[in-house]
Order: structure tokens, then C-alpha cells, then sequence
């Protein structure tokens, strides 16, 4: 696809924040305006967009991309235009006593900050990009985007769509390799959004910090699944799996290590094999399983089963087609489960981002839970148990972005919670009011009274005896 010649990111960063700071006081309606524009564009390009992100990959289901990056992008969008409005009222709060009794009053206004980047990745190239542009634009501001290079095909539509149905002064997409990428994060944002590994992140707030732009970090991690003694083995096989393998493990939530009881060890395992097996009973064939979605990506992979079979793991492929891989150019990689792993090996010191699954072994979730506490705080945590006292103990002496119990992902689906990480996993949150909040600056406002506040209370120089007693007044237990 054939594009105009794109302007500077750092001239559309000045053309957006001078736009924006010219027309406040924003009518609320604008902000209604470009919701429901985002909303048309995903609906009305839909099949255009998952084209794109299937020859991206290489293959990707249409379904799929409905499913992950169109449906929840939309579903967003009507969530924010039902509620960002009462978001956006003014918050009464209690003026400091005495002021409240003689008339003081104090407020919170959650305003827009102005310009708003977003560095959004591969993996999910429209949903990641649509959902922080669409509450960017709930919260008032404008919105600069840089998509990644790794989805050209999908990043160049995007930014053609973009430029019909919004000015640039509204919204924008630079697109580029990883030296426009560097030049736009140093750029001075009012806030920034990334989405992507940890190591880039910390090079992303490294430089915003430079500007002292505010940040949300959406990063990775290792996503822990945590089975229970109680934890039912056929359903939590089958939500592992299809979490797992949706987009064939590349998402930032996918599960990316189980810890499961010794004795269920084996069940676990034959039952996610039976389960993978029923839902893709071929790979390379199948146009529901996603390709690698490059060489480089597909290579990395691969050489993470060589390094754990070396130290000693167990290799189970599942491949229940008895397709042969190695004759296949289409960088389709099948369900592959390491046992015996351990923290030697790089699958356990990585963040895998594709359909391999280590299973380790514990006593007792008292020790899955030492073990996931040893490590960074994941982005996501999976525990299944029918016993609440259990499912308990996991949330109350753990720490994570973000928990699905007895299934896996499903947290980020729910347009009321926030969505972020902690730590390592990220900083900062969007989705929910959350993500409102995130993008608007809390405005504190005092108003005081027509009466002289310092003398009456005796706080005004020269201080004395009337000082004292309210001093005294004051500070009393």
C-alpha cells in the first residue's frame, strides 16, 4: 500500500498540543464524536484489518482477530461513550476544617492533558493500538501513534484509515523501524503509552523520563498457572490450552508456566495434550492456528526447546497430525510441553511469547506460591481450585498485574477493570475508570469565601495569643 509522505513526528506533536490547548473548553460531544469514529472505523474495515494481520503473521484466523483485537476495541468504545461523562464530572471534596464551615469548597476536576503517544506491538496490532487511542480520547486528548514494524502491513493501514476518518491535529500514526521508534518515545508527550517487553520498556521510560513525561507501561512477564489440589483437571486442561494457543502464545497474558501438584503431574499433562489435540487436530493445515510471526521470533523459540532438552527436559510435542515441521516453510510451531524444567534453563528465565508450556512440580500451593514470589511480579496470574480458602490464600500472599481465577486472560476482557502490571510486568493501568484517570490530570480547586480566613482564625501576622489558641484548637488528639 502506497502512502503520502508522512509529516515529522515531532511538527504532529506540536500541531496536535496546539489544537488542543486552542480549543479548551472542549464541548464533551467532540470526545463522543471521535469514539464513535474509532467504533465505525473498526466495524466498517473490519475483514480489511484482519487481512492485513494474517499476511502480517503469515497466517492468523479472521475469526480470531475479531475476537482479540476488533470485538474488544469496539466493546471498549461503547463502554467509555456510556460512562466518560459522568467521569468527567467534577468530584466535590471536603474542604480542611474550618474553611468547610465557613463557606470554603473543594473540588477535583479530571481534565485532559493534551497529547497522548502510544507505542503499540505486534502481537495484537489493532486492539493495542484502538484501545488506549479510544480512552486517550474519552479523557479529551489528542493522539499520536506509532505502531510496530514487525506488522507493516496492518501499521500502514492503520495509518491510512486513521488519516480518513480523523485530522491530524485529531489523531495520527507514524510508522518506521526501531530509529523512528527512539525518536518519537524521547519526544515531550503529555503522557505516553507502551505496550511490550520489559527490556524496551525500561529504554522507553529512560527516555520519556528525560521530558518528564508521565508513562504506562504495559510489559510482559511469566504468567503463572497455579493448580490446586481441588482444581478440576479436564476444565483447567482445556482453558490452559486455549489460552495458550490463541494466537499461537503470542500474548503478553498468555500462560506461560503451570505449577501442579506431583501426583497430578501426569494427569495434567495427558489431559492438555487430549485437549490440544481435540482442538486442533492439524497444524500446518489449519487456518484456526496462528503462524510465528517472524524468522527471528520462530528461531528464538526453537532454540529454547534445544536449550531445556539439553538440560534435561522432557520434549512432549503435540502433534496429533504426525505432520512433519521440519519440511514446512510457514513458521508453524505445534503445542510443545517441557517436564522437568528447571530455573537453569533460558524457557524459565525468558518470557516464551509462543505455544511452549514448562509444568513443574510442587507439594503443596504453599510452595507454588514461594515459588512465584521468588521470581518478578508476573502480568497475569491463573489459579484454579474449587476450594476458596485455597483460591484465597493465592490472592492474599501474592502480587500480580492482574488474576483470572479457574481460567486464564479473561481479566483484561472486562471493560470495568483495569488492565496493567506491576513492577516489572508494568506501571501504571488502562481499561475501566482506571484508564480514564490515567490520561486526565486530577486539577485540584479551592475556592475560598468572601470572609478573611486568617484573621478569624488568628493565623495571620502578627501571630499571638489568637494564634495560639487556634494552634491549640488545631492540633488536639
Amino acid at each position: 500500500m502506497e502512502q503520502a509522505p508522512q509529516i515529522d513526528a515531532a511538527e504532529l506533536l506540536v500541531l496536535q498540543r496546539r489544537a488542543f490547548e486552542a480549543a479548551r473548553p472542549e464541548a464533551l460531544d467532540l470526545r463522543a464524536d471521535r469514539i464513535r469514529r474509532a467504533i465505525a472505523l473498526l466495524v466498517d474495515h473490519a475483514d480489511d484489518l484482519a487481512a492485513a494481520m494474517s499476511t502480517d503473521f503469515g497466517n492468523r484466523s479472521r475469526d480470531l482477530s475479531m475476537l482479540t483485537d476488533i470485538l474488544p476495541s469496539v466493546n471498549l468504545g461503547k463502554y467509555c461513550l456510556k460512562r466518560f461523562k459522568r467521569w468527567a464530572r467534577p468530584e466535590r471534596r471536603a474542604a480542611t476544617f474550618p474553611l468547610g464551615l465557613i463557606g470554603g469548597r473543594a473540588q477535583v476536576r479530571h481534565e485532559p492533558k493534551g497529547v497522548v503517544g502510544v507505542v503499540s506491538p505486534w502481537n495484537f496490532p489493532v486492539g493495542l493500538s484502538f484501545a488506549p487511542m479510544i480512552q486517550a480520547f474519552a479523557a479529551g486528548n489528542r493522539v499520536l501513534m506509532k505502531p510496530s514494524e514487525f506488522t507493516e502491513r496492518t501499521s500502514a493501514l492503520m495509518a491510512d484509515l486513521i488519516g480518513r476518518f480523523y485530522a491530524p491535529e485529531e489523531a495520527a500514526v507514524v510508522t518506521g523501524g526501531a530509529d523512528v521508534a527512539a525518536r518519537f518515545t524521547a519526544l515531550p508527550f503529555d503522557h505516553l503509552v507502551f505496550t511490550g517487553s520489559t527490556a524496551t520498556g525500561r529504554k522507553v521510560m529512560e527516555a520519556a523520563a528525560r521530558n518528564l513525561v508521565p508513562v504506562t507501561l504495559e510489559l510482559g512477564g511469566k504468567s503463572p498457572v497455579i493448580a490446586g489440589r481441588s482444581a478440576n483437571i479436564a476444565r483447567m486442561a482445556e482453558r490452559v490450552t486455549i489460552g495458550k494457543l490463541m494466537n499461537a502464545g503470542q500474548i503478553c497474558l498468555a500462560p506461560d508456566y503451570m505449577l501442579v501438584p506431583e501426583d497430578r503431574e501426569q494427569e495434567v499433562v495427558a489431559a492438555i495434550v487430549d485437549k490440544a489435540s481435540a482442538m486442533y487436530p492439524s497444524v500446518l493445515r489449519n487456518g484456526d492456528y496462528t503462524s510465528i510471526v517472524n524468522d527471528r521470533h520462530f528461531e528464538r523459540l526453537k532454540a529454547l526447546i534445544e536449550d531445556a532438552a539439553a538440560k534435561g527436559a522432557e520434549i512432549i510435542e503435540v502433534n496429533p497430525g504426525r505432520e512433519d515441521f521440519s519440511a514446512s516453510n510457514s513458521r508453524k510451531m505445534p503445542l510443545t510441553i517441557l517436564r522437568n524444567v528447571n530455573d537453569g534453563m533460558e524457557v524459565m528465565r525468558q518470557e516464551i511469547f509462543g505455544p511452549i508450556l514448562p509444568v513443574l512440580t510442587c507439594s503443596a500451593t504453599a510452595d507454588a506460591i514461594d515459588y512465584v514470589n521468588a521470581h518478578d511480579r508476573p502480568l497475569g496470574l491463573y489459579c484454579f481450585s474449587e476450594d476458596s480458602a485455597e483460591v484465597e490464600q493465592v490472592l492474599g500472599r501474592t502480587i500480580s498485574g492482574g488474576v483470572t481465577v479457574n481460567d486464564v486472560i479473561l481479566h483484561i476482557a472486562q471493560d470495568d477493570l483495569p488492565f496493567g502490571g506491576i513492577g516489572p510486568s508494568g506501571m501504571g493501568a488502562y481499561h475501566g475508570p482506571e484508564g480514564f484517570k490515567a490520561f486526565s490530570h486530577a486539577r485540584a480547586i479551592y475556592r475560598q469565601p468572601r470572609w478573611d480566613v486568617a484573621a478569624l482564625s488568628g493565623l495571620k501576622p502578627p501571630y499571638g495569643a489568637a494564634t495560639r489558641r487556634a494552634l491549640k484548637m488545631l492540633l488536639r488528639k
